[in-house]
């Protein structure tokens, strides 16, 4: 089998990493992929890290070496035995036996954070939501979710903010993709979507997805990068009209198409964002041209991509 191509999706606290990768995961089946969360690595429970006073935004609180390591071995077609946080009490659980997969999708804080783990990486996506909107995403989450009174998340935030500042936000300048959510002007609850496209991949011409001079999608080109912006407000047609644009754009994936993008877990149930399925129909784009690449003996499907998804689309 060949190896397999490793995603990552980096970010601070609360800024829809899992929403991302939890439907990637769906589309790609759960038996293609290895999911790993990288707060599994940290040192420290949460009564520990109160004593100590350290956050786990810190490398200092998490096995740095050992997430390299395990990525390594994932990389290489080898199983690991990967530790286990509990968010819902901030305890560790026993470990959990990873088997290598056709993809591995690893998420958490600070997967850039050194060189050995940004290499581990095919490609590299970092997610940036405005920070009034990722506090309250925040709140809502831990408020309803881990155990938290809104103080204090509120008091959290406030002590996590240098670390956020020196650690985890820097990691932005490594990242292939970098994903911007924002409120609309007219609804805090949707959001319009912003994807940065950096040079390094082999990224999809865009161009053809803004033709009609409408202003539900743009592109902007800008120093050898291209920006993405889709409105939340987006309609349900137009929205499946530059998915499929995408899909005709890899049809040798075409047997991954589905209705299960976009989908967002509320305290409702569940419903569905236009901007985040575009989002993750283009991430998918990655997947599987790094994939191809891959399988068809390339090595480095960072530089390699290019030459696969021109042939793969013509």
């Amino acid at each position: 089998m060949p190896r397999p191509v490793i995603l990552g999706v980096v970010g601070d606290s609360a800024t829809g990493k899992t929403t991302i990768t939890d439907g990637l995961v769906r589309v790609l089946g759960e038996d293609n992929v290895a999911h790993i969360g990288t707060d599994d690595y940290h040192k420290y429970d949460r009564e520990q890290r109160k004593e100590l006073g350290i956050t786990p935004l810190n490398p200092e609180c998490n096995y740095v070496d050992i997430m390299a390591q395990h990525l390594e071995l994932l990389s290489d077609g080898k199983p690991l035995l990967k530790p286990i946080y509990v968010h819902s009490n901030g305890t560790f659980d026993a470990p959990e036996y990873v088997e290598p997969r056709p993809f591995a999708i690893v998420e958490g804080l600070l997967g850039y954070y050194t060189e050995e783990l940004r290499e581990a990486h095919d490609v590299r996506v970092f997610l940036a939501p405005p920070e009034d909107l990722r506090r309250k995403w925040k709140i809502d989450r831990d408020s309803s979710k881990r155990g938290y009174t809104e103080e204090e998340v509120l008091a959290d935030l406030e002590k996590r903010e240098p670390d956020s500042e020196q650690f985890i936000r820097p990691q932005r300048r490594y990242a292939d993709l970098i994903v911007t959510f924002r409120p609309t002007d007219d609804d805090a609850d949707v959001v319009d979507a912003e994807l940065t496209l950096k040079e390094g991949l082999p990224h999809p011409d865009l161009s053809p997805l803004v033709e009609g001079g409408r202003d539900d999608i743009q592109v902007e080109q800008r120093d050898g990068e291209s920006t993405l912006r889709i409105s939340g407000a987006i309609d349900m047609e137009r929205a499946r009209e530059i998915e499929e644009a995408v899909w005709e754009r890899m049809h040798f994936a075409k047997h991954l198409r589905t209705e299960d993008l976009g989908v967002i877990e509320t305290g409702g149930g569940e419903q569905r964002s236009q901007s985040l399925a575009i989002l993750q129909v283009l991430l998918l784009y990655q997947l599987v041209t790094a994939r191809a690449t891959v399988a068809l003996g390339g090595d480095d499907a960072r530089t390699e991509g290019d030459e696969v998804a021109t042939s793969s689309s013509s």
